[in-house]
């Protein structure tokens, strides 16, 4: 699909110059391709593989994009101007090769060029492996924030860690989840740059040395008994249609000396390799699994790394500016994305008091107005603490500094609230409610200038509930910046017919300016030619997916059914099993009345369960085995099919979100921070069946009511619910279908190998049921029987997609870049001239 960019990106080719490195036409990118699989690949047309034309466009790709970064680079150091730095544990970037294409206006040309060599562009994109630096929303928003900076033309670098394994890849065997590792890098990676001079040391353990400088004042020395060496690997982010062209820098833990000589000699072999094993471990893997002590240091560990080298990448890029320490502030927004990197309040105070021998006031001063943090959780569980013994051993010199901080901030409030202890004790970055541990929301909230949620319900409840105590003290410090997402990956890469269908009656300039013109599309709703336009476009994009559900599962859908999907983390409180409820008592109406007027539906889930998390497995095996009954049962799989698709990333979203019919946000109100897989169902024309929870809030709000699927308890409804003494076994007694359905599950009927397993499930929710499922049951199976009802009025629920794309474009993430840089970091667009 032709997208024009709407602002000029390159030149053309010219009748003579033929610049094979920088020019975009399909004559300059074929003589680009072949120079790519000789110089770099050493490979000839007749014994290249796939992997080898892959990589051979790929390089031809980031030609381009460098010419821009060589462009963006001058430009950077020659003005004075303030950079964001986005420091984050996960960046789920997705593939690269056709958002680069995308954004470079060069999608078509290229399609032209490999053809002329033989080569299918789609199968070269679906060659490129899934770069297995993220896990779920937090790091694909990340990923959504740089696209829109450099869109958006703001200077940013995004800061993480080179994980050589991802999270795992997912394979169900016999219902269950199994994981497999995830070997992202074993065929190479073209999009980066090793930067092997850009290198810092990091500190662990040992003790710490009062000292004295030429000064007379007092001087703190950290002696380690481990350092460990971060190299930087760079990846260029591009923007779409501007020549900005942003860094992802990210850490590669190695050891100083990677082989002791002398141990080798002595016949010490494992000894020799000993320190290189235990460095490498830190960029190993994502998330190792923290049950055990190792794995909790583990991630500490690499929590530290990646905070402390790219703090120090900042500060010496910012002496290499010419400026000073003291000033570090005013050209840095160093941007926290949720508690991870919120040691990053230590260790720039320790860098500043120990590195550059400043004062420890105005070291807090810079280190205030240079931080901030979001916030990503309402989850009590996932505010990191970590015990104290763990971190002064792996730590030394941070803990004192965060004693110090902690003392001071005390003082501050024993000021403001005499006598009140309690509060004291609340507000303590260390927890001593029993064992000791360090509190990294408070440390990130304290250390900060700004501290913002991600959705207005979610801000609302982070003033009013988690962080309270602190906004009472910091008012004005807090900030509400809706999440978003980029139209350019999630629509169109991922629905290049349905971009095309918009563009055709809009123009292009929507996808870099969404906010302002995706509403024009709204006059079209009611349009009967576009209409049909509409649905022709889904209808392509569900026979994509039954394509590839095919693949993969070996399940046949019915592409002219109600696609009801539910893609995100398997978690009890996005309530997964509240589907599977529904899918029950559907599978039982069905037996009961085969002639039921409801639509044919198809009903896909995706998404992985932590490694260690039972419940979320269980729910996982659940679903497959109601999918095993249904699917084969012939009174019903007619009406009613369910499938499971394995390793739910961004390729595979990509051709997820455009097929769907109904989007499940069902969470129980008052738990999603935000949600962004809500955001990408919406704008591909998904309709959304939710409760009053993170985003779907403001999503309600713009899409409107009659275009919405709402359902369930609001936020202080579950409050008062809980307040009162939530007794959930009296919804199963006093309603004979719902307990139908847990009697079903519960008896075996989906498990006849073990009648027994899913009694702990069953047995949770009558007993406890943390997350009201049975309180929102009826209200859920009520808001579905509605959907059914609606999908059967083809020309209305066509018209509500429109709609639902129209209103949309408050959730582009560059507008929420557009907040960040207004209200947050008090950064300007800088425009870069293409040399």
């Amino acid at each position: 699909m032709k997208i024009t960019p709407t602002r000029p990106v390159a030149s053309e080719d010219s009748a003579s110059g033929l610049e094979v490195r920088t020019a975009n036409g399909p004559e300059a990118l074929t003589h680009a391709l072949m120079d790519n699989l000789y110089y770099i690949l050493g490979r000839i047309p007749r014994t290249a593989t796939r992997n080898d034309w892959y990589l051979a466009l790929a390089y031809t790709v980031r030609d381009r994009i460098l010419h821009r970064w060589m462009s963006t680079i001058e430009v950077y150091m020659s003005q004075k101007v303030k950079s964001v730095s986005y420091l984050s544990a996960e960046f789920l970037m997705g593939p690269q090769l056709g958002n680069n294409l995308i954004n470079l206006g060069i999608y078509e040309e290229a399609r032209v060029a490999v053809a002329g060599l033989g080569q299918d562009l789609d199968d070269l994109l679906d060659q490129e492996e899934e770069p297995g630096l993220g896990n779920g929303g937090l790091g694909r928003l990340a990923a959504c924030f740089l696209d829109s900076c450099a869109t958006l033309e703001v200077l940013a670098v995004g800061y993480g860690i080179r994980y050589e394994f991802g999270i795992f890849d997912q394979e169900i065997h016999d219902g269950w989840q199994v994981e497999v590792t995830d070997k992202w890098l074993r065929l190479g990676n073209p999009w980066e740059i090793p930067r092997l001079e850009i290198a810092y040391g990091v500190k662990f353990g040992g003790h710490t040395e009062m000292t004295s400088d030429a000064g007379g004042r007092l001087r703190v020395c950290w002696v380690p008994d481990q350092m460990v060496r971060g190299v930087a690997y760079d990846t260029p982010v591009l923007g779409y249609g501007v020549n900005t062209v942003n860094l992802l820098r990210l850490w590669k833990s190695e050891a100083p000396e990677s082989f002791d000589f002398q141990a080798f000699n002595v016949g010490d072999y494992y000894r020799a390799v000993a320190q290189k094993m235990s460095s490498e471990n830190i960029s190993k893997v994502l998330y190792p699994n923290d049950e055990a002590p190792q794995g909790k240091r583990l991630r500490l560990e690499q929590q530290y790394f990646f905070v402390s080298c790219s703090l120090q990448d900042m500060m010496r890029v910012h002496l290499l500016r010419g400026n000073t320490p003291e000033s570090f502030h005013e050209f840095f927004a160093v941007q926290l994305n949720d508690t991870h990197p919120a040691i990053a309040v230590a260790e720039l105070m320790r860098l500043l008091l120990d590195e550059h021998q400043l004062a420890w006031e105005p070291a807090w001063q810079t280190t205030r107005q240079a931080l901030a943090y979001t916030n990503h959780t309402l989850l009590p569980e996932a505010l990191e603490t970590w015990p104290l013994p763990l971190f002064g051993a792996l730590l030394p010199r941070l803990l004192e500094i965060i004693f110090e901080i902690n003392h001071r901030f005390l003082s501050e409030v024993a000021a403001l609230y005499p006598g009140d202890t309690q509060r004291l004790a609340r507000l303590s970055i260390i927890d001593e409610s029993g064992p000791r541990y360090v509190r990294m929301a408070h440390l990130a909230v304290i250390g900060s200038h700004a501290v913002n949620g991600v959705a207005a319900l979610h801000t609302q409840l982070l003033k009013r509930d988690v962080l309270a105590d602190f906004h009472d003290l910091y008012p004005t410090k807090f900030h509400n910046v809706t999440n978003g997402v980029t139209p350019r990956r999630f629509v169109v890469l991922s629905n290049p017919e349905l971009a095309e269908l918009i563009s055709g009656v809009l123009g292009g300039a929507w996808i870099s300016s969404m906010e302002r013109d995706i509403g024009k599309l709204e006059p079209h709703a009611d349009d009967t030619d576009f209409q049909a336009a509409w649905r022709r476009v889904k209808r392509n994009n569900k026979q994509r997916l039954a394509r590839i559900l095919h693949e993969r599962t070996g399940v046949d859908v019915n592409v002219d059914s109600l696609f009801d999907i539910q893609v995100k983390r398997i978690h009890e409180y996005k309530r997964q099993h509240l589907n599977a409820l529904h899918l029950v008592t559907l599978y039982r109406r069905l037996k009961q009345n085969p002639g039921l007027n409801v639509p044919p539906r198809t009903v896909i889930f995706a998404g992985k369960a932590a490694p260690g998390y039972f419940m979320a497995k269980l729910i996982i095996k659940l679903i497959n085995n109601i999918a095993s009954v249904v699917n084969h049962d012939s009174d019903v799989s007619e009406k009613l099919k369910i499938v499971y698709l394995p390793d739910f990333n961004v390729k595979n979203a990509q051709v997820v979100y455009p097929a769907a019919d109904l989007s499940e946000q069902i969470s129980t109100a008052g738990k999603e921070a935000s949600g962004t897989g809500n955001m990408k169902f919406a704008m591909n024309g998904a309709l959304t069946i939710g409760t009053l929870d993170g985003a779907n809030v403001e999503m309600l709000e713009h899409i409107g009511a009659e275009n919405f699927f709402l359902f369930g308890l609001t936020a202080d409804e579950v409050r008062a619910r809980r307040a009162g003494g939530y007794h959930p076994r009296q919804y199963y007694e006093s309603n004979a279908e719902l307990r139908g359905v847990l009697d079903m599950i519960g008896a075996g009927h989906f498990s006849p190998e073990d009648k027994h397993l899913f009694r702990p499930l069953v047995d949770g929710l009558l007993d406890h049921d943390e997350y009201l499922l049975l309180a929102d049951y009826q209200s859920y199976i009520d808001c579905q029987d509605r959907v059914g009802q609606a999908y059967q009025l083809t020309g209305d629920w066509t018209r509500k997609s429109i709609l639902n794309v129209a209103r949309m474009g408050a959730f582009s993430s560059d507008r929420s870049i557009q907040d960040y840089a207004a209200h947050i970091w008090q950064t300007r667009p800088v425009a870069i001239p293409l040399e």
